[in-house]
Order: C-alpha cells, then structure tokens, then sequence
C-alpha cells in the first residue's frame, strides 16, 4: 500500500541506478558488512535534515587529502597563541584590583591580573627545568648506551 508523501519529504529509501550491461559491474557489499555511506544508502537521522541531499561524504568521494605542512603547524600554533594571549590581556585588565602580595619577607601590592600571571610564569618555568632535566638525563643515558656499544664491537 503506498503511502502519501508530500513534495517537500525526501524519500527515505534511494532508488539504485539502472544496471547498465556494458559497463564495469559495481562489487556488492560482503555478507554482515553494511554498506558504507555513499553506496547508495543514506545516514540515518539526515533525511529532514535542510540542505543535506544524503550524498557522500568528501572521503568517499575520494577527493584528495591535503598534506600537513610545517608552515600550516606553524600558523595554527600562531593562531593559537595569539587566541592565548588575547584572553590573558583582557584577564589582566579585567583583574586590575590592587592585592597585597608577601613572598620571602618581600611584600608590596600589585595588581591582581599581574600577580596570577607572575605566579603562572613561575610554575611554567619550572615544569621548563624539571623537563629539561629529564631530556638531559635521557640524553646522558643514551650517549652512555652509544659508548658502550661501540666498544663491544
């Protein structure tokens, strides 16, 4: 019994294309594999969904990928440190309330904003050296390795 569908409903099922004799014949999916997206079923979920005609996806139309380069890494890593550093500004301006500040018998008021980002410096730095510490350590125990290996021969 068919059933009425207006105009602007799209089909839930796509009709597949007439087989053409001639041409290449199209492999059929393996038996409890679905068929990936594109091969002639649509996602689920997507059919009310505006603009989207359940065609494939820009993988399996294999368009080619665009390689990762050095100088992309470079402008996110930019980009992003510049989203950083916005936000760290407006942070500072925004906590510019005087606050009294004692660090080894050293005391004095300084802003807010200022005093957070000095201590978060701090921090930084020492994760830096605590870091740095531990690629010298590796770098020794590797070079100890090298030597050795060297002499064994």
């Amino acid at each position: 019994m068919p059933q009425n569908r207006s105009e602007h409903e799209p089909s839930d099922q796509q009709q597949p294309p007439p087989a053409q004799a001639s041409g290449p014949s199209v492999p059929l999916p393996a038996e409890g594999r679905r068929p990936a997206t594109g091969e002639g079923q649509s996602r689920p979920g997507t059919a009310s969904l505006p603009g989207y005609d359940g065609g494939t996806t820009p993988a399996a139309r294999n368009e080619p990928k665009r390689p990762v380069t050095r100088a992309g890494m470079i402008w996110a890593a930019v980009a992003s440190a510049l989203v950083v550093l916005v936000l760290l500004i407006v942070f500072i301006l925004q906590n510019q309330e005087l606050v009294q500040v004692k660090f080894f018998g050293l005391q004095g008021a300084v802003a807010l904003g200022i005093a957070l980002f000095i201590a978060a410096v701090g921090g930084g730095v020492l994760v830096a050296m605590a870091g740095a510490a531990r690629i010298i350590q590796l770098r020794a125990a590797e070079h100890r390795r090298r030597v050795s290996a060297t002499r064994r021969r």
